[in-house]
């Protein structure tokens, strides 16, 4: 039997990110990059406001200067003509500030002077606006408003120079990265409309067995929900992959064979049951005959000793997952998800355990790694418990969905008295 340890590696050493494609910022969140994005333009393009306020030479503009206000500039307008001086012009946040301007003075720090727009009264934040909101003009349209500086500005003040966050042909992401949201804004701001992500696995996924119904079919007397395909193919999709369902087989060598086609053609093929050495357990000598070669097909663990691995001679991995729903969905998370992730361009890495605090003694491990379905909780003072849910059978699955997280006994793990850090493998969603 293969450790886990050696089965991830061995799964893994077959497995390359697929190729690249191209798609939109709007669909390219969750992929993962396959070449770098490099800024198209400097960002931001020009020395900006910061703030709403006066744009200003900081040399004009100390305590209780007085300076006329010459026009106004939005974001997103022309900055206009070069700044006169012993003048400010009205600024709003995001604006490209004039040649001949270095700071911005905040309306806060700036209150109304004797002038044509010269107003009595208290000062406040939003004063300059009511008094002098169309940038210091009168209503006949002409510049003549004054203010008087509150508080002086130094050189760079409110201002956000050009290039601060990035310059034109600066590198801004790597490949590699799984893309977020933030990740997509940073695209974006670089005018970078189009992104080389690597492609969605195609993952085809057949389940087997005479006994096996859909959910919502009519059942026989002694008839079995397919349980497992549904799930995994659900949590695939989840994972960035295309699923190709190929429905149930029946347990006869020919009709197993009659899909090692579709399962060769796919990036990942995956099997349910059939794995184990039952005399029904034909997807070793089925698809051996259709040009599946082995690697293995058992594994020190519990529950899910009977997983196979293989490839076709197209160069498709097979991984046959035991019939046990429990058993099925817990190697899915041990070894399907890291291909699947490897496949699209991650890592591929398997699930990191964390440590959590037994909430009771636990016995000395068996011959295989166990893992255990489980239950976390966090203490008033962020301390994480963890306690193995009842009953363990492979086949409990009212078990499994109660379960947040998988505790890990190793093989021969010394017996484990409450309080005892152990690891858990938190569960996916």
């Amino acid at each position: 039997m293969r450790s886990v340890d050696d089965a991830h590696t061995a799964i893994q050493a077959t497995l390359a990110p697929l190729p690249a494609e191209w798609v939109t910022l709007d669909a390219a969140h969750g992929r993962v990059l396959a070449e770098p994005v490099v800024a198209r333009r400097t960002q931001p393009p020009a020395a900006l406001s910061a703030m709403d306020g006066y744009a200003v030479r900081a040399a004009e503009a100390g305590d209780g200067a007085v300076l006329r206000v010459a026009g106004e500039t939005a974001a997103g307008d022309d900055p206009g003509a070069p700044l006169a001086p012993q003048t400010a012009r009205r600024i709003y946040t995001g604006a490209a500030l004039p040649k001949g301007a270095d700071a911005v003075l905040i309306q806060e720090h700036a209150s109304p002077a004797g002038g044509r727009d010269d107003v009595d009264g208290e000062g406040g934040d939003d004063r300059l606006g009511d008094r002098l909101g169309d940038g210091g003009r009168d209503d006949d349209g002409q510049d003549g408003g004054r203010i008087r500086v509150d508080r002086g500005v130094d050189p760079g003040a409110h201002v956000r120079p050009r290039g601060q966050d990035f310059a034109a042909g600066q590198p801004l992401l790597a490949p590699g990265t799984r893309l977020g949201a933030r990740h997509i804004a940073l695209a974006a701001a670089g005018q970078v409309p189009w992104l080389a992500v690597h492609a969605r696995p195609r993952v085809a996924l057949l389940a087997t067995g005479d006994e096996l119904v859909r959910a919502g079919e009519p059942l026989g007397a002694h008839a079995i929900v397919d349980t497992v395909t549904p799930a995994l193919a659900a949590q695939l999709r989840a994972a960035g992959a295309e699923v190709v369902a190929l429905g149930i087989a029946r347990d006869r060598e020919a009709e197993l064979a009659a899909y090692a086609g579709a399962l060769a053609r796919a990036d990942l093929a995956l099997t349910v049951g059939g794995a184990s050495v039952g005399a029904r357990d034909l997807i070793r000598s089925a698809l051996g005959r259709a040009g599946l070669a082995l690697d293995f097909w058992t594994i020190a663990m519990r529950p899910g000793k009977p997983l196979l691995f293989g490839r076709f001679a197209s160069g498709t991995p097979l991984i046959g997952l035991p019939g046990n729903p429990v058993s099925a969905l817990v190697c899915a998370q041990l070894f399907v998800l890291p291909a699947v992730d490897r496949l699209a361009g991650g890592d591929g890495r398997p699930p990191r355990p964390v440590q959590a605090l037994a909430a009771h003694d636990l016995p000395a491990g068996g011959a295989r790694q166990d893992y255990q379905r489980a239950a976390l909780t966090t203490d008033a003072l962020g301390q994480r418990w963890v306690r193995p849910l009842s009953p363990q059978d492979s086949a409990m699955l009212t078990t499994l969905a109660a379960a947040d997280a998988l505790l890990v006994r190793p093989a021969g793990a010394p017996a484990a008295a409450t309080g005892t850090a152990v690891p858990v493998l938190p569960l996916f969603p």
